[in-house]
């Protein structure tokens, strides 16, 4: 069978249409389990982790708080997980919408955060009690000579259950008394 030169050009087109969808798709997988792994191996946050994953203008905004530029993006994350004993982070529904070197992305995520067994000592309750969030994340991807980095990320908690941390950023107590219908 012989294929004739435009049908060639547009399935290479299409290929790399699923190509980069797949790229972008592993790039936020490995961005959600990074989140769980990295501190559960006994690593830290570094700026390569940083870098793997966002571009050096990132913007970030969460229940927790924001921060722009990759500078000091690791420690920030180190200090918000590391307020739970271990977390897991599952992502669904991507939606990847392609423009060239660009993509606009959202996704789901469920989010459990089982507290540290101090935190469970100063409530006086049993250990192994967790945070759980639903919730949305947005943003944009952009093409580097790196590959696929996330430059703008925005997570919404949509549902929340449970005790946050005993610490909570003024944004994040905002956001769950929102969530509980302004109680």
């Amino acid at each position: 069978m012989t294929i004739s030169t435009e049908a060639f050009a547009a399935l290479e087109r299409r290929v790399g249409v699923l190509t980069d969808r797949a790229e972008i798709t592993g790039l936020i997988d490995g961005y959600l389990i990074s989140l769980d792994t990295v501190p559960r191996g006994g690593g830290r946050f570094d700026e390569a982790w940083a870098r793997r994953y966002f571009t050096s203008d990132v913007r970030i905004s969460t229940p927790v708080g924001q921060h722009e530029g990759i500078a000091g993006l690791a420690e920030a994350e180190q200090v918000t997980l590391g307020k739970f004993e271990r977390t897991q982070h599952v992502g669904a529904n991507y939606l990847i919408d392609l423009d060239g070197d660009r993509a606009a992305v959202r996704w789901n995520a469920l989010m459990t955060h089982v507290h540290l067994a101090t935190t469970q000592r100063a409530r006086g309750e049993d250990p192994g009690g967790h945070f759980d969030v639903g919730g949305t994340f947005t943003g944009e991807a952009v093409r580097t000579p790196d590959g696929w980095r996330l430059r703008r990320l925005d997570v919404q908690a949509v549902w929340t259950t449970g005790s946050g941390p005993l610490t909570p950023t003024p944004k994040a107590e905002a956001t769950l008394r929102d969530l509980a219908g302004g109680a």
